[in-house]
């Protein structure tokens, strides 16, 4: 299956979870397994083999997970608050419909590591700007974004190149 057939899975659903938002529901794509290894495929041409990645929770993971073993690397998650059974550090975020935080273990990157940051959608860009941080706050540095999903009027990327502008951001559709 092609990317863009692949990326024709993707059902919008309106008003969820509150009027106004239109969520992108990825989960047609996801339980298509020909779809899916096309999204694996696309982020893989996109990466260095051995690079960590580090996924968000919750849909973050899932294409994160795929990725790092594809390219022979590790995965770390990023939890939304109270997850990680370990000491971590937080950052709290805005979305474009509340306020949210996330957290990451204080040990899960070596200093100097370059990282492939996953998620599904890049919106205002709050979540990944909030991971990106934490993952530099353990010494990290992300050389790249990966997401499915860029909803354009929302301005992330413009927010996130501000933040960083050496980022290299990678969005396989944009609505």
């Amino acid at each position: 299956m092609q990317i863009a057939d692949a990326l024709t899975l993707i059902r919008e659903i309106p008003d969820f979870p509150k009027p106004g938002i239109r969520f992108q529901d990825i989960t047609p794509l996801l339980a298509n397994a020909e779809a899916f290894a096309a999204v694996i495929r696309e982020f893989q041409a996109l990466t260095n083999k051995g690079t960590p990645v580090a996924g968000i929770e919750a849909r973050g993971f899932i294409f994160a997970s795929a990725l790092a073993h594809n390219i022979g690397s590790g995965f770390v998650p990023i939890r939304k608050a109270g997850k990680l059974p370990h000491a971590s550090i937080s950052q709290r975020y805005g979305l474009e419909y509340g306020e949210s935080e996330l957290e990451i273990h204080i040990d899960a990157f070596s200093a100097g590591n370059r990282i492939i940051l996953v998620d599904d959608v890049l919106a205002t860009g709050g979540t990944l700007k909030a991971a990106v941080e934490l993952i530099h706050q353990c010494g990290g540095m992300v050389t790249d974004v990966l997401v499915l999903l860029e909803v354009s009027g929302l301005n992330g990327r413009d927010m996130l190149t501000i933040s960083f502008p050496a980022l290299k951001i990678s969005s396989l559709a944009t609505v």
